[in-house]
């Protein structure tokens, strides 16, 4: 259902607002070189800093934006099950593909909480759902055996993208639920991901190499492995300087020499630090780009 290259969108901000201009010259982009999906109001999408009516505007945009020819995975994540269960509607209401949501942050719910939680969106919004596991950001972890619980139990959850870093986990998700839609959170670890059985990735560096990353994929699944380790290993130091601080600084920064969009971040996000950036343009320079 979700399988492919989906972009986790960047939100551009000028003077303080969203700047839909820069936004849809992006979604057009991500169309024109084959992008499968656009994943907005995510981590890259600095999601927590959105307004209530910014993050609707922003999903509906992207919608229309994507004009049927690419799916709309839409963050409706939150640490407030009532509040995950409003933006789930609404990407309901406005014909999202899907929803990504993730594991409830600052409150540390138990494996139970966790399940109750998720279960209770499933139940209520019939839209397909996508879980999306990073506990380096929320502080728990969503153990496989309540991944394959939730799966089980919820006809419309379909699948989980992985941004713990652990293989072993991932391995040990696809051996408790074959089905499951298994989605690598780690454009680094995209091609070990497909190996064990992976169906794609949701990328931070498509925002501005959408077409290398679609090479790798596409790699694969022709069986061309020669071919995708090539691509794998030149994407490597890429991936790793998107990541020298905190998603999106860099990702933001590198799209912002590109003339992609404006620098803006909103605080607690800041500007990257000059050595970083230097680290960064040279990795620009290096791939071409610059």
């Amino acid at each position: 259902m979700f399988s492919g290259v989906y972009t986790a969108l960047v939100t551009p901000f000028k003077n303080g607002k969203v700047d839909y201009e820069s936004l849809g010259k992006l979604i057009e982009e991500q169309f024109k070189n084959g992008i499968d999906g656009i994943v907005p109001c995510g981590t890259t999408g600095e999601c927590p800093t959105l307004s209530y009516e910014e993050h609707e505007s922003i999903m509906e945009f992207c919608v229309k934006g994507a004009k049927g020819k690419m799916k709309v995975l839409a963050g409706t994540g939150s640490n407030s099950t009532s509040e995950a269960i409003n933006f789930t509607q609404f990407a309901k209401k406005i014909g999202c593909d899907g929803a990504l949501l993730v594991s409830p942050y600052y409150n540390k719910p138990t494996q139970k909480g966790l399940y109750l939680h998720f279960k209770k969106i499933a139940d209520i919004v019939d839209i397909p759902i996508v879980l999306y596991n990073i506990a380096g950001r929320t502080s728990v972890n969503i153990e496989p055996a309540t991944i394959a619980k939730l799966f089980n139990d919820c006809k419309n959850i379909v699948g989980v993208k992985e941004a713990s870093g652990s293989l072993v986990q991932m391995n040990a998700i696809k051996a408790l639920v074959p089905d499951i839609e298994l989605i690598s959170g780690d454009d680094a670890l995209t091609l070990p991901v497909l190996s064990i059985g992976g169906i794609g990735v949701v990328s931070v560096l498509s925002n501005i190499i959408p077409s290398e990353v679609i090479s790798l994929v596409k790699a694969f699944e022709k069986g061309n492995m020669d071919e995708a380790k090539k691509i794998h290993y030149k994407l490597l130091p890429f991936a790793k300087s998107m990541f020298i601080e905190t998603n999106p600084i860099p990702i933001k920064t590198a799209a912002a020499l590109l003339g992609i969009c404006m620098p803006d971040l909103r605080l607690p996000m800041c500007e990257m630090e000059e050595t970083n950036k230097a680290i960064l343009e040279k990795t620009l320079k290096d791939f071409g780009l610059l």
